[in-house]
């Protein structure tokens, strides 16, 4: 997956997510696209998103959790 098809997936979530939830969403992306993004700069994903560069750490947290977790689908966030 390119580097912008990941930046367009978070900035969807991001923006698609209640303000309440955005960190939320940033860690699901994490978990959902973690081996995809095994390589890649967070940093430039969350810049190329549209959202602050800070967030690169709430990516990689997501990723450090995918491998004890696993999505359900809910319906929100």
């Amino acid at each position: 997956m390119k580097i912008s098809e990941l930046a367009n997936e978070l900035r969807e979530a991001y923006e698609a997510s209640e303000d309440g939830n955005k960190v939320v969403s940033i860690h699901l992306f994490g978990i959902r696209r973690a081996n995809e993004l095994e390589g890649q700069s967070c940093k430039d994903i969350a810049v190329l998103a549209g959202i602050p560069h800070s967030y690169a750490t709430e990516i990689r947290k997501g990723m450090k959790l995918a491998p004890y977790v696993s999505m359900r689908s809910t319906g929100r966030v």
